[in-house]
């Protein structure tokens, strides 16, 4: 975190953006890939079965949502919970941990919007020239 100093913002250490750079790779390591951030959006929505899931994010394999839903099992962000009968009923929904995200969301949410926009003017903008 970089120090305020008569209300600017100084460069951080090399100890600051290490640490920094630590935590961002820590977080990309257990959030990162295309489908952990969506799974997370889908259950805090509402508690869901497989393939509630599977149906809501349209392209997800069955193998790579069942290995999704285990990493995520795996870091607290989900549970998957087995209702007895024939056949179980396993529902899959998110934990109280994964509202931590609540912020981080919000703001990459904003970011990508701004980038959508930014790339289609871009992309007008090269249409204009070829025209």
């Amino acid at each position: 975190m970089a120090i305020m100093v008569d209300n600017r913002e100084t460069i951080p250490s090399k100890q600051e953006c290490d640490s920094s750079l630590n935590y961002v790779v820590d977080a990309l390591y257990v959030l990162g890939g295309k489908w952990k951030l969506p799974l997370i959006l889908s259950l805090v929505q509402s508690p869901k079965r497989f393939n509630e899931i599977q149906h809501e994010l349209s392209g997800i394999s069955p193998k790579i949502l069942a290995k999704e839903l285990k990493d995520l099992e795996l870091n607290e962000f989900i549970t998957r919970k087995v209702y007895a009968g024939t056949p179980a009923t396993i529902i899959y929904e998110a934990t109280p941990h994964s509202l931590t995200l609540k912020d981080v969301l919000r703001e990459l949410s904003a970011w990508g919007k701004e980038h959508r926009q930014k790339i289609k003017m871009s992309m007008r903008r090269e249409a204009e020239k070829r025209a």
